[in-house]
């Protein structure tokens, strides 16, 4: 019988000292925050409370201390896969207490205590809470990162057969030291081409596995040849759980969107496909369209005094229209009118559509600082307001140049999934006028994929920092 590698107590161990660390930092943040409001600092700032006896805010120490750590359990901050990977848990880590933040808030403020919570102190408490928490965490990760306890969570991992997605699963393993995986070689099927040069170790073959997988106290099997024989799948899966390893499969046929693939029954039959993605539920749908609202209606509000101002500069430069109009294509293909400050001249595609490159000879003298400062797409707020684009998502393009595109590159529709927005992941990355569509699009459909809320006021932020590629 195989040995059981001790990774899963080790991992459940180290979680614990997570868990009770952060109970007693947020126990201590809470207590110095009473501290510096009573005690400290700012003991005289503001009306100062009738009573202020640690007895009578102990029981909101402990209630806050506790829903502290039931919100970062929630919101999955306890995840084992994120031990080794603390880069990744620092969005859900700031998720996680902005929600505790609000839910302390108002719980003190529902609460009727007597006498009553200082307003003050439970501000002050939320920061020294979150500093102390985090003080913990860099601690923990720093110990971690160079104890023995690393080497124990590491999952070992063997490639069966081989593919263009399993080389691309080994490079990103190999490439990034903060990974969970350690890969000990590929298990040859016999389907390989003989001029496949792999990344790691070839371990043996086929009939081979069931050694391999003991010998090497392997945690993890994945299969990446899809030509793989049912038989020999089924006895890689049988195998897989009598020695306790994980099973997996790289799901080559899913070339996007597989981080929604889900596992269903249709009519008790097993079906794996691609669910609804997070963007596009009625929540998250709601919430972004209630963002895009309040962002056009205050976006249309500070702009309109600049947009006066550039109008009359492109009215004595070029006579003309100063409100560019062109059919776009948006959401499920359905194409809308898309409006622009005129930033070039009037016979700018006289010979048809063109995008528009570096040192552009049809731009508009003012037409370059528009475009540096995306000032050109002000009126686009207005799209935003009457539910054509977002204010974030992938650009929209024109109707006769999709014709192309959704013949020559992969996956190109799938982006009109969403709304396109004012700004997206790919321009705020440099990939804008005449840049590489492949990458664009790649661009695009990891935004689609890991969409948040957060995600979008990132975004935001840097299209006003940023502008490379804007001609």
């Amino acid at each position: 019988m195989a040995v059981k590698r001790t990774y899963p107590r080790t991992q459940n161990a180290l979680l614990l000292i997570q868990v009770l660390g952060d109970i007693l930092m947020a126990f201590a943040g809470l207590l110095l925050g009473y501290w510096v409001r009573f005690h400290g600092p700012l003991r005289k700032v503001g009306i100062e409370a009738a009573d202020t006896q640690l007895s009578i805010y102990l029981p909101l120490l402990v209630i806050g201390t506790v829903f502290f750590v039931i919100t970062f359990g929630y919101l999955k901050v306890y995840d084992a896969r994120l031990l080794l990977r603390p880069h990744r848990a620092y969005t859900l880590f700031a998720k996680a207490a902005f929600f505790w933040f609000c839910l302390f808030l108002g719980l003190s403020l529902a609460l009727k205590f007597e006498p009553a919570i200082s307003r003050l102190f439970v501000a002050t408490s939320c920061v020294t809470t979150l500093l102390c928490v985090s003080a913990w965490r860099s601690l923990f990760n720093f110990w971690l990162g160079r104890s023995a306890h690393r080497d124990r969570i590491m999952q070992r991992v063997v490639i069966v057969g081989w593919s263009p997605d399993a080389d691309q699963l080994v490079h990103a393993i190999n490439s990034d030291s903060r990974h969970a995986y350690e890969v000990l070689g590929y298990v040859n099927t016999g389907n390989d081409a003989p001029d496949v040069r792999h990344p790691c170790p070839h371990l043996g073959t086929f009939d081979e596995l069931e050694d391999i997988l003991t010998k090497q106290l392997v945690d993890i099997v994945i299969v990446a040849d899809l030509k793989l024989a049912p038989e020999q799948l089924a006895c890689t899966a049988t195998l897989s759980e009598r020695l306790y390893v994980q099973f997996k499969m790289v799901p080559s046929f899913f070339r996007i969107f597989v981080s929604s693939l889900h596992l269903q029954t249709i009519s008790g039959v097993p079906v794996l496909g691609v669910e609804q993605l997070r963007i596009t539920t009625l929540l998250n749908a709601a919430i972004k369209r209630t963002v895009d609202i309040v962002g056009a209606l205050v976006g249309l509000t500070l702009s309109v005094p600049i947009m006066v101002a550039l109008s009359l500069i492109i009215k004595r430069e070029s006579p003309g229209p100063i409100i560019y109009r062109q059919v776009r294509t948006g959401r499920h293909g359905h194409t809308f009118t898309i409006y622009k400050l005129r930033s070039m001249r009037l016979d700018a595609e006289k010979t048809g559509a063109q995008w528009a490159v570096a040192a552009d000879p049809r731009r508009l003298k003012i037409g370059a600082f528009m475009r540096e400062w995306n000032l050109d797409e002000l009126p686009q707020f207005w799209n935003v307001l009457i539910g054509d684009m977002s204010l974030v998502g992938p650009r929209p393009e024109r109707p006769e140049l999709i014709e192309r595109f959704e013949r020559e590159i992969p996956h190109y529709n799938p982006r009109h999934e969403v709304r396109p927005g004012v700004t997206g992941w790919a321009q705020v990355n440099g990939l804008r006028g005449n840049t590489s569509l492949v990458e664009r699009i790649n661009y695009d459909l990891y935004y689609i994929e890991n969409w948040t809320i957060w995600f979008d006021f990132l975004i935001m932020v840097r299209t006003f920092v940023g502008n490379k590629n804007a001609y």
